[in-house]
């Protein structure tokens, strides 16, 4: 009977202590709720603003004017009542009916986020929207709970109309504004007592995701969390349907005037970023941005859509980067920020399809698992058997080429070779290098990609691709980039840095990339790549002329540019050599008259050793053999010498008896061409400079990197190309700029010999 007297005096007790612990948290919560607000919470005063100056110090954009006139408080009773209408309408249209808590929305909303495992819908009202403003409350579950208190407490010490005039001048929305005024005169130059029912409706749609939906951002996104606010204006009877119909038709941003908003696609990505990243600071920030390359860069962006428009290429980007800090120093989105239906897209972070941008990283791989420049590999027509069936590969121009060495299949840009090297070294292992390289936006698997990831069938964005390449030029490791100004720090941005790969590769990619011999066979001997100082350069065209792209790195700096359009239209035949090459050409060559260039790494600097070889077989050369030299790290030297030039001619391997008939012509023509006993070969002469070409000194540029490329093609001769300028003979085959008029000459020990003339004109 005892343990049962017990067990009823503790069931006597239950209530009581339930009751007195019930009384003890109403008491707590009416101490919070009561609990006085801080002092000066409510104060007018909305803080500094965000100044965005260049590297130099100059302006490009604020969040207020210099007087701060922008954000200066509007009082409710100032504001458009269309612009009160739109955030009651879309944020809490029982605002004046509850206590700062909506309990039917929060029932709703606590069946949702009970369904979904986390906060999926936060039913936040006005009220507890500014006690999160107010206390930085997290979004979680705990956080949420402090919010609901925190805005009963608001609502016990403030009058509806104060929280929310309060909330209105402090709610973000986007691009660094705090409240409707700031936004109001950023979006459309106006005040928040000249806004028009579209306008407060936009405004009002900016409120739950302001860093990604604002119109500077998307103008698409914009314009649909537009159309959400007039649906909700019209079902709340704030507006009729003919108000709606005409606020559709009003332009979702208006052209800005006033205060300086320069480089827009920059500032307007980076106070995103940071935004979204919950890092935005406030007052003077100098940015990694010269205005001055900037402004060039914009024009000549601008020049390029005028030249194209007829062929399709109604849109263009670039961008530009140090390679030493991974500072931006240029970045144009589109040719005009402005534009009504398009101006906002910004290519330099919208991902498309590189083409044959992608190739390099493709042969860097090669070169680490052993292959080299010098390895033969077959240009014919191969049937790749892959989970989406079989794979044919085709090149740009529609022929095959026959057996090709590495270093020309890269430079002249062929797809076979490299979807070849792909397949020998795996689809997985190329994504594994590319993603090393900065591809973040490659998410798929290597599955879906399949060999013809290294066609470049993935997208990509255009600064992925440009410090990617500045990978390259950096000894083959990856470093983030950085859009903050690191003063004449030499050093990298602070992050995490890793290789891509080996400084021999890198070095090897770059010196075929800058190899304008090897790239004559894909693309002839007039190219927009011919520049007064080294430039590694390669271009990418997507399927169906739908995209250019074109990058070219230096020792010190990058620059990357797309041309297309938006739409995803294709151009007419417009390849990334006509399209995008020359806007690089111009873009690299304004970079270089305010940084100088720069040398780029070199093999022999990386450790890579040279010997001569044959031209068609990639072996040791013969005595019959045409030659050349080429790089090789220690150790892939060929041990081997050429067999394939005989006494009665060229004899190919048995392997190439495989080829298709298409495939033995062209390889038996391209041996033949270079044999060094064939009657039909082209005469030897001098292809740069061209007689009768005029150059300028560039302006700014340092004279050891003001210089034109010596070449020669053609001729049955063998021996070393001697050099004579204005008669003296010269080792060097880059030859530095000089005002004035110029002999030179070109001779073999075997008599052939050419000669040009050029004038050159100071700066």
């Amino acid at each position: 009977m005892k343990p049962a007297r017990v067990k009823s005096a503790w069931t006597r007790r239950i209530p009581a202590a339930v009751a007195v612990l019930g009384l003890v948290m109403v008491f707590v919560l009416a101490a919070c709720v009561l609990w006085p607000l801080p002092q000066g919470l409510t104060s007018r005063s909305t803080g500094s603003g965000v100044q965005l100056l260049d590297r130099h110090g100059q302006l490009l954009r604020s969040t207020r004017a210099e007087d701060g006139s922008r954000q200066q408080w509007t009082p409710l009773d100032q504001m458009d009542p269309d612009v009160i209408a739109a955030f009651l309408a879309v944020e809490d249209h029982r605002f004046y009916q509850h206590l700062g808590v909506d309990l039917r929305s929060a029932g709703r909303a606590l069946r949702e986020n009970w369904r979904g495992g986390k906060v999926v819908s936060g039913a936040s009202t006005i009220t507890m929207q500014l006690a999160r403003i107010y206390f930085g409350t997290p979004r979680s579950w705990t956080g949420k709970a402090v919010q609901v208190l925190q805005a009963f407490r608001l609502e016990a010490h403030l009058s509806k109309q104060t929280i929310l005039e309060q909330y209105l001048n402090r709610v973000p929305l986007g691009q660094g504004t705090v409240g409707v005024p700031a936004a109001a005169d950023l979006y459309f130059g106006r005040a928040p007592s000249e806004l028009s029912i579209g306008q407060a409706a936009l405004l009002a749609g900016l409120a739950r995701s302001p860093s990604s939906n604002n119109p500077m951002i998307s103008l698409a996104r914009a314009k649909q969390r537009r159309a959400i606010g007039l649906r909700r204006l019209e079902v709340t009877r704030f507006a009729t349907h003919a108000d709606v119909i005409r606020a559709e038709e009003e332009p979702v941003l208006v052209t800005r005037n006033g205060a300086p908003f320069l480089a827009p696609h920059f500032t307007s990505h980076l106070l995103a970023w940071e935004e979204a990243n919950q890092s935005l600071a406030t007052g003077n920030r100098r940015t990694s941005i010269d205005l001055g390359l900037q402004s060039e860069i914009e024009s000549e962006v601008r020049q390029t859509v005028e030249q194209l428009k007829d062929e399709g290429g109604r849109q263009a980007a670039a961008v530009v980067l140090s390679n030493a800090t991974g500072e931006i120093l240029a970045w144009v989105g589109s040719p005009d920020f402005w534009a009504d239906t398009s101006g906002q897209v910004d290519m330099v972070v919208s991902p498309r399809q590189p083409g044959s941008a992608l190739k390099p990283f493709v042969y860097g791989l090669a070169f680490d698992r052993g292959f080299t420049a010098a390895s033969v590999l077959p240009d014919i027509a191969q049937t790749y058997a892959t989970s989406a069936g079989p794979y044919r590969p085709r090149n740009y121009d529609r022929r095959f080429h026959g057996p090709v060495r590495a270093r020309e299949a890269l430079a002249s840009s062929y797809n076979i070779p490299a979807v070849e090297l792909t397949d020998r070294l795996s689809a997985a292992a190329l994504l594994r290098t590319l993603h090393d390289a900065g591809f973040e936006s490659l998410r798929h698997s290597p599955a879906y990609y399949g060999l013809g990831l290294a066609l470049g069938n993935g997208d990509v964005t255009l600064l992925e691709l440009a410090n990617g390449y500045r990978a390259l030029a950096n000894g083959g490791t990856w470093s983030p980039y950085t859009w903050r100004y690191l003063g004449n720090s030499h050093g990298a941005a602070t992050g995490s840095t890793r290789r891509v790969m080996t400084e021999r590769s890198a070095a090897l990619v770059l010196d075929i990339l800058e190899d304008p011999v090897a790239r004559i066979p894909g693309f002839g001997l007039l190219t927009p790549f011919d520049f007064p100082f080294p430039v590694a350069a390669k271009t990418g065209t997507s399927r169906h002329f739908t995209d250019n792209w074109a990058v070219g790195t230096t020792g010190n700096f990058t620059v990357a540019v797309w041309v297309g359009d938006f739409s995803g239209r294709p151009m007419n035949r417009v390849s990334g050599v006509t399209g995008a090459g020359p806007l690089l050409h111009r873009a690299i060559m304004l970079t270089a008259q305010r940084y100088l260039p720069g040398a780029l790494p070199t093999p022999e600097a990386a450790g890579a050793v040279p010997a001569t070889i044959c031209l068609l077989s990639g072996l040791r050369a013969g005595p019959r053999c045409p030659h050349t030299v080429e790089w090789f790290a220690p150790g892939t030297v060929p041990e081997h010498e050429c067999d394939w030039h005989r006494a009665g001619g060229v004899v190919l391997p048995a392997m190439y008896g495989e080829w298709s008939q298409q495939a033995s012509l062209a390889a038996l023509t391209y041996a033949t061409d270079h044999s060094p006993e064939s009657p039909g070969v082209e005469p030897f002469r001098i292809v740069s400079p061209v007689s009768g070409d005029r150059y300028q000194v560039p302006p700014g540029v340092e004279p050891r990197y003001a210089t034109i490329a010596l070449r020669t093609a053609g001729g049955a001769g063998l021996g070393k190309v001697r050099w004579l300028v204005n008669g003296k003979p010269t080792s060097n085959l880059r030859w530095m700029l000089v005002a004035g008029r110029h002999a030179f000459i070109a001779e073999r020990s075997s008599g052939e010999r050419d000669s040009v003339v050029i004038n050159v004109s100071g700066e």
